[in-house]
């Protein structure tokens, strides 16, 4: 039994690695998004100093916070199996969730997610020694009260709260405050430069980032001393007495000296703010790995003390044998901090899901409008009518000098961002400091604010306050925003749940729902990371949009949008053409199957269309004005057919799959017969339609041709459809089955005069 035992700690070890590793990816976005976002240096070189911060913050740490211990449960009224059974149900629960999480790309909370786990597995365990009548050591029964500790859980809660509304609200304020003062066309470099190249009063704008920068500077030097090295081992008590009893002249002597040389550095044209960032970004990573490496190793290293007390003073009896030891904090060992900062850095550097959780977190607050990752929601569409509703509201009571004078500051046209930025080094600086603020403020008046929750936060408030959420966008950001949160409250009670049920099972289920548990994990972790890793290889499509958006020759732009449309085209004729003949196939051979799934696919297939009408939209924008206009009603018309393919499909299919799912009589032999050379030709005709789209430069002659084909099959379908009528009134037939037939046969002559609007449209677009 003790090697079994041996075995559970060795996983749950190993687990510990994977932890590590998704733990990484997700937090990532706490200390990436605003460097990436505004692209201060190269990705390498934020990657080196996000990493330094990582290593450094674990190295230091204290590696082990009570909650992992105590925190939650009282261990002295837990045995050895219980708490081996808790511990293996938080490790299997944790790795799974937080890998969900960032396989979808949602940035959530590894404390909230680890608290709750214990939380959930605590009271399963709770509930089964209280039924179980258990005692304490004076004989007296023992209660909730006395087995959970649900403080904790409670101080969490309300952190979520306080991390969201706070969060947004003084993101929102402060980086409006710094849009009035900065504008957009602000440099660092001691001058403000507007789009023409003009500069001037260099002096005064270095005084301005001067007293920025001794700010931004004298909050992140804060920050490390209060949360990024609170729980050092170079944070000695003295130390941290003298910081305490001296805060307000370390502040204000850091305020002084960081605002002269920032001001120097300005007059010297040095990238102040780029210094800002930076230094930011390793303030949050040094402070996320000091604090938050308890969330990924805590418990198994918790699960390796109780196996060494178990071992020591157990005498083989893990029911019995009480985890006393537990109750007091514990020191980890250097080696074990050093291998976990390794692991940490390794997971930042070549994570593809960090990468993922980031574009998430920039993508929602870019400046510029571009491909929406989100669609659009009730709630969102609802919100967006109340603000603009308030917004409006506001504007007639503020008096029209001082309106004209704010909309003048936010010259959101003039704004110069480095290339590939999605919004500049003012709102970078914002977010960092802001964001470490509010962490170090919550830890010094002892509320646990969740990283995670203010960074994300504070960025969104920010966007909003540089009007980066436009009318054509908003909706989507909201939506964007929304979901995210609502995966930050799903991450609390999934986790509750799925570890109460986890420990439940292990705990009855003893050592062999141990080993399933061990094995359903590695078969999830292996599944999902083969899953992500197909799914986030860019595609062609993703390829070109990114060109068409990075390329500044507005010629270069037009030829790759040509391109770009046309490839959308051709793969929208590929899925009509197979979704007919899946559908039609279908219903002349009763197979329900197919027309279930045709059913999601085209709903599939119209999501997608809007997606890229949307991406096509933009790049039309940013084209020549004028061939704009010229090419915009062909493109529509184009648009619009593949649009009324998508239709044609649903109402051919939904009647099918009626008729065939209630088994209704089949059509004729004659009629399956004769539609098998109907569906030939069609099937022919958009075979062709794709082979003159193909080429990089249109076939104008074989469209043409292709046209006159598809017109010559309309009116066959035409004088086919009257043919059918006339039977139906001369002859007996299956009135059921025949409707449903000449439905197909209508939908199909609609199907042919959608694609001879396409076939005109693209002609005219790309001629």
């Amino acid at each position: 039994m003790n090697t079994l035992f041996l075995a559970i700690v060795i996983f749950l070890i190993v687990l510990a690695v994977f932890d590590l590793v998704v733990g990484v990816s997700n937090d990532a976005v706490n200390f990436l998004n605003s460097a990436i976002g505004a692209k201060v240096a190269q990705f390498r070189t934020i990657i080196v100093i996000a990493a330094i911060g990582v290593f450094a913050g674990s190295v230091m740490s204290n590696g082990m916070m009570d909650v992992a211990r105590h925190g939650i449960m009282t261990p002295a009224y837990f045995t050895f199996y219980d708490v081996m059974c808790l511990f293996l149900a938080v490790m299997v629960t944790d790795v799974i969730l937080l890998d969900i999480f960032n396989t979808l790309g949602l940035p959530t909370s590894t404390t909230v997610s680890m608290v709750f786990e214990l939380l959930g597995g605590a009271l399963a365990i709770a509930l089964v020694k209280i039924f179980s009548g258990a005692t304490d050591a004076n004989g007296v029964l023992l209660t909730l009260g006395d087995l959970i500790n649900t403080e904790k859980a409670l101080s969490v809660i309300l952190s979520i709260f306080l991390s969201v509304a706070v969060a947004f609200i003084f993101g929102s304020l402060v980086q409006w405050i710094a849009r009035i003062v900065f504008t957009f066309t602000y440099q660092d470099n001691g001058a403000i430069a507007h789009t023409k190249g003009a500069m001037y009063n260099r002096a005064k704008s270095s005084i301005k980032i001067g007293v920025f920068g001794g700010m931004a500077m004298t909050s992140i030097v804060w920050f490390l001393l209060i949360k990024g090295l609170k729980g050092s081992t170079i944070m000695t008590p003295q130390l941290k007495g003298f910081i305490d009893e001296y805060t307000w002249q370390i502040l204000g002597t850091g305020l002084a000296v960081f605002t002269v040389i920032m001001t120097l550095l300005s007059l010297m044209k040095r990238p102040v703010l780029k210094y800002i960032v930076l230094l930011g970004t390793f303030a949050l990573a040094l402070a996320f790995a000091g604090n938050d490496l308890v969330n990924f190793v805590g418990v198994p290293l918790a699960g390796l003390e109780s196996y060494r007390d178990y071992m020591a003073n157990g005498n083989g009896d893990a029911f019995s044998f009480l985890m006393t030891s537990l109750m007091d904090s514990a020191q980890t060992p250097t080696i074990f901090l050093l291998i976990a900062g390794i692991v940490m850095v390794l997971s930042l550097i070549f994570s593809k899901k960090a990468q993922n959780v980031v574009n998430t977190s920039v993508n929602l607050s870019r400046q510029e409008e571009g491909d929406e990752m989100f669609g659009s929601s009730a709630a969102a569409r609802l919100i967006v009518r109340t603000a603009q509703k308030t917004a409006t509201t506001i504007s007639a009571i503020v008096p029209r000098p001082i309106g004209r004078w704010i909309d003048s500051r936010f010259n959101v046209n003039e704004a110069i961002l480095r290339e590939g930025a999605a919004f500049d080094e003012i709102r970078a600086s914002v977010n960092l400091v802001l964001a470490g603020l509010l962490v170090a403020l919550g830890t010094s008046l002892k509320l646990p604010l969740s990283t995670t929750y203010v960074t994300f936060m504070v960025a969104m408030g920010s966007s909003l306050a540089d009007r980066a959420w436009s009318r054509e966008s908003a909706v989507f950001r909201i939506t964007g925003v929304l979901s995210v949160i609502g995966g930050w409250f799903i991450t609390a009670g999934s986790a509750f749940i799925l570890c109460y049920i986890i420990a439940n099972a292990l705990f009855f289920g003893s050592f062999i729902a141990m080993a399933l548990a061990i094995i359903i994990a590695i078969v999830l972790l292996i599944r999902s990371n083969i899953k992500f890793k197909s799914s986030s290889e860019a595609t062609e499509s993703d390829i070109l949009f990114n060109q068409i958006n990075k390329t500044t020759d507005k010629a270069e732009r037009w030829q790759l949008l040509k391109l770009y449309v046309c490839r959308g085209v051709v793969n929208q004729l590929k899925f009509t053409k197979s979704c007919f003949q899946k559908v039609t196939n279908a219903f002349l051979n009763e197979d329900y199957s197919p027309l279930r799934q045709s059913t999601h696919e085209i709903d599939t297939a119209r999501k997608q269309l809007k997606r890229q009408r949307r991406r096509e939209i933009i790049g039309l924008r940013n084209v020549d004005p004028m061939l704009a206009m010229e090419k915009n009603t062909w493109y529509f018309l184009s648009n619009g057919s593949v649009e009324q393919m998508l239709y044609c499909l649903k109402r051919i299919n939904d009647p099918c799959r009626e008729h065939v799912g209630n088994n209704f009589t089949p059509v004729s032999k004659e009629m399956a017969g004769r539609f098998e050379n109907i569906q030939k030709s069609i099937l022919d005709v958009f075979l062709k339609t794709e082979y003159a789209l193909i080429p990089s430069v249109i076939s104008k002659e074989k469209l043409t041709e292709v046209r006159t084909q598809t017109k010559e099959l309309m009116r066959m379908l035409s004088d086919y459809r009257k043919e059918i009528i006339d039977s139906m009134q001369k002859n007996s037939v299956n009135i059921e089955s025949t409707m449903v037939y000449l439905n197909i046969i209508q939908e199909s002559h609609v199907l042919l005069s959608s694609l001879r609007h396409l076939q005109r449209g693209i002609i005219k677009f790309c001629a």
